[in-house]
């Protein structure tokens, strides 16, 4: 495959899929004829039928803001599971690896259940928090081998998954259920006051991201190496570290927890593009968005009721993430 041709895989697939997925979902009452007359009579400006008011609201009010939701939702953590295996250079990491997840799933629970703190605020301190706990367990010395972080991101994911299920058996029952179904990461909720509230620190992280995506490729190199080129390689990590938590902390907070898609999606774009973040950072964020839009369609077609997207993204990422770690042939001492 071409160069060309890889790049318009990429970076061109997803937009007609965003397209087509507002003509997927369950409707017993409404379907693609309706909403084809409905489109026509808006762009040709002829009568609108009978079905117009329903059309509309069930396009407008809520396909479309669960398609944008989870396009965003995807790129943002495809792109924080890029930023954090170039900043730890562990092609094993990824936001849910790492516990951020956990962490962000934690304080969003904490900020719904006592209405003390923001929502959003919450999900990206206890998400930094995960990761840097994290790091800093799986630090010997001035070195971290990749599976003494991977083994530490699933110690403190268990911890604040433990924190969690305290909130969700100490919460009115009532609330409950809502949490729980959350927590398994989906898009039935989308409304567009939620995209409002997680559009900016979404497009905050993001933009950091691309930013500080070519100095990804320095610090790829070593410290060493971006010293000589006057680089200050903490600094560096510490503002990439920040972008990518609160983009994936911001997604959590916005749809639950959804894992392996800041895994999975990565190593696709490095497959299909090389290693050059320049590329790739932005490719992760619309591929991503594609990714889990498709995995989105998949959970609210294929049975008669919707099921949790986070399923499916497990379902993929999880043989994935063992063929990771079979290719690189890690062991006890890496």
């Amino acid at each position: 495959m071409s160069p060309k041709m890889r790049r318009w895989l990429v970076f061109g697939v997803p937009w007609p899929l965003m397209l087509l997925s507002v003509l997927v979902g369950p409707s017993d009452v409404l379907s693609f004829q309706d909403m084809w007359e409905w489109a026509m009579a808006l762009v040709l400006g002829g009568p609108l039928p009978d079905k117009a008011p329903l059309v509309r609201a069930i396009f407008w009010d809520i396909r479309v803001p669960r398609v944008l939701l989870a396009f965003l939702v995807g790129g943002a953590l495809a792109s924080s599971g890029a930023t954090l295996q170039a900043i730890f250079r562990n092609p094993l990491v990824s936001p849910y690896v790492l516990g951020l997840s956990s962490g962000a799933a934690f304080g969003t629970s904490l900020a719904l259940v006592t209405s003390l703190v923001p929502v959003y605020p919450s999900a990206f301190v206890f998400g930094l928090s995960a990761v840097c706990c994290s790091y800093a367990l799986g630090r010997v010395g001035k070195t971290v081998s990749p599976v003494s972080l991977v083994l530490s991101g699933i110690i403190v994911s268990g911890f604040f998954t433990s924190l969690l299920t305290v909130i969700q058996f100490m919460t009115d029952p009532f609330k409950l259920q809502s949490i729980v179904y959350w927590t398994m990461g989906n898009m039935h909720n989308a409304e567009w006051k939620r995209l409002r509230d997680c559009v900016p620190f979404l497009v905050l992280g993001s933009v950091g991201m691309l930013l500080l995506r070519w100095r990804m490729n320095v610090l790829a190199l070593g410290d060493q190496e971006s010293w000589a080129v006057g680089i200050h390689p903490e600094r560096e990590k510490i503002r990439m570290l920040i972008s990518a938590t609160l983009a994936a902390s911001a997604a959590v907070a916005a749809a639950g927890v959804i894992g392996m898609v800041g895994l999975v999606v990565p190593h696709m774009v490095r497959m299909i593009l090389g290693p050059d973040n320049r590329l790739g950072i932005p490719a992760c964020m619309i591929f991503g968005g594609g990714f889990l839009l498709f995995m989105d369609n998949l959970a609210r077609s294929l049975t008669a009721f919707e099921l949790p997207i986070g399923i499916f993204t497990t379902l993929v990422g999880g043989p994935f993430f063992v063929f990771l770690l079979r290719r690189t042939q890690l062991g006890w001492h890496a």
